[in-house]
């Protein structure tokens, strides 16, 4: 319908097909949160930060079920490169994965000896290194994980080699690191800075930085301020459109950081991914509910 998209530039309107509209696919969820899409599986799973599980919707049926009914508070999700799931986790201060017989291994859960903040959102880079933020938000209180100090001391970003095990800080400059995505070709990383969340005066917006052959990032800079409410997950489409989720809905923004367009949502989001069989359908978490959009346009 008209009323779910808001219109900026022309470019937008040829991501909406005119049929569409934004489906509720689930509510029920206190803070929805990390959607990963499993294509060979044709479902989505997703998190449910303080009910301490995560939900699977299945693409067949539309029935929603427990996939995980302890997730120690896991927020951000995706798959590696073979297509086990990685989960970030609040509670246990950890990012993690599910082996194929559903065993949960330890990837990291200290830096230097000392026990991460919170880790909050994920991304796996085609040579199979694991990028990750570590903002506070799981030790602030005990509805989104358990509270506590932070041992570190700051919010990093974070690589981690499963190569030769070795986990650097690729970044210590923000205030809360939030969600990231990389660009098509990889030689660009999004990172947002969610700090607005509890200081009005800290950033609300997402930044770019280059991608070295090294895996070094360079010529930091801020590539969208956020107006409406703060981003927090990030995803990149075919065209290098960045869609942003943020207090109004899904912002998409152009690879120069031209406000195309967005995608209304009648409450804040919190997160997106592409999935479905041509990767056209955006799905979006929104604090209480889970919804999906068909475009015009696929994710990377």
């Amino acid at each position: 319908m008209a009323t779910d998209f808001e219109f900026f530039d022309r470019t937008f309107r040829k991501y909406i097909i005119p049929a569409t509209w934004v489906e509720k696919l689930y509510t029920g969820t206190r803070i929805g949160e990390g959607p990963a899409y499993f294509a060979d599986l044709r479902c989505l799973v997703w998190s449910d930060i303080p009910n301490s599980q995560l939900l699977r919707w299945d693409e067949e049926s539309g029935r929603v079920s427990v996939f995980r009914a302890d997730s120690n508070h896991a927020n951000g999700n995706t798959r590696d490169r073979q297509g086990r799931l990685v989960t970030c986790e609040h509670g246990g201060r950890r990012v993690t994965r599910t082996e194929y017989d559903g065993r949960i291994s330890v990837i990291v859960d200290r830096y230097q000896g000392k026990r991460l903040n919170s880790p909050n959102d994920v991304v796996v880079k085609s040579d199979g290194t694991i990028w990750f933020t570590d903002p506070p938000y799981g030790i602030l209180n005990d509805y989104e994980g358990h509270k506590g100090e932070s041992e570190i001391g700051r919010c990093n970003v974070y690589r981690f080699d499963p190569r030769d095990g070795g986990l650097r800080v690729i970044t210590d400059d923000f205030v809360k690191p939030n969600g990231l995505a990389f660009s098509a070709d990889e030689r660009t990383l999004y990172i947002v800075d969610s700090g607005f969340s509890h200081d009005p005066d800290a950033p609300r917006h997402v930044r770019s930085l280059s991608v070295s052959e090294e895996g070094n990032l360079e010529q930091s800079r801020i590539f969208v301020e956020i107006k409406d409410g703060i981003a927090d997950g990030v995803r990149v489409d075919v065209d290098g459109n960045l869609w942003v989720a943020a207090g109004d809905g899904v912002h998409c923004y152009s690879a120069v950081g031209e406000l195309l367009g967005k995608v209304l949502i009648p409450e804040t989001v919190t997160n997106i991914t592409f999935g479905g069989p041509h990767r056209n359908r955006l799905f979006i978490t929104g604090r209480t509910s889970l919804y999906s959009l068909f475009l015009g346009i696929s994710g990377v």
